[in-house]
């Protein structure tokens, strides 16, 4: 489980896909790799990953961290985009009181939105993302997703998609300040409005069948 709080950016190293399999290797300051162990989940562009290998030695400034991504979260998530020299949101797991300043996050991405337009003035950003219509109904005005790894609050919602204000704090720590027109983001819907929203389907249309 995670927060939705962008802990920092990493650095791709490499990326190569093998069997199916797509060896994602990032550079990341060491200081977020201390006390990791093998198999431990770090949310990347707000896909949870697990760790399979990892290099940092005490005075090193800054170690590598290594992921084998599967086909499944290729298919959902814009990691199979991802470049040499590409920069990802990086967030290790929850711990027992950590201090949650967004909102739960699964690391499960549902879908992956279009950057439609971005529209920036001064240090006000506007960004407009076009969302796939069956995932529409999951997305509420001033409701909670995740957006690359990052807790967010919807702004407008229109028949295509919705808005993001983004404040100059989440463009300096996470890499949405580079989202251009046409770049997919990763998308976790709120866990508690997917929930809510299935379960008054799930009961409107069993009283329609017994009516």
């Amino acid at each position: 489980m995670f927060t939705g709080i962008v802990q920092t950016q990493a650095t791709v190293i490499s990326c190569n896909k093998s069997e199916g399999v797509l060896r994602l290797v990032l550079s990341v300051a060491s200081s977020y790799l201390q006390h990791l162990d093998i198999g431990a989940s770090i949310a990347i562009n707000g896909c949870c990953l697990t760790v399979v290998r990892y290099e940092v030695n005490a005075q090193d400034i800054v170690g590598q961290v290594y992921f084998d991504v599967i086909d499944e979260s290729l298919k959902l998530t814009n990691l199979g985009l991802l470049q040499r020299g590409s920069k990802v949101n990086f967030e290790r797991s929850l711990t027992f009181g950590t201090e949650i300043g967004g909102h739960i996050v699964s690391g499960h991405i549902h879908c992956a939105a279009e950057v439609v337009s971005v529209v920036k003035d001064h240090d006000n950003c506007k960004v407009h993302l076009s969302l796939p219509t069956e995932w529409l109904k999951f997305v509420l005005y001033k409701g909670f997703i995740t957006i690359n790894g990052a807790s967010l609050t919807v702004g407008e919602v229109d028949e295509h998609g919705f808005w993001l204000h983004l404040i100059p704090e989440t463009l300096v720590i996470t890499n949405l300040g580079r989202a251009m027109a046409g770049d997919l983001l990763n998308i976790e819907v709120d866990q508690q409005t997917y929930t809510i929203v299935n379960t008054v389907e799930g009961y409107l249309r069993k009283s329609t069948q017994v009516a």
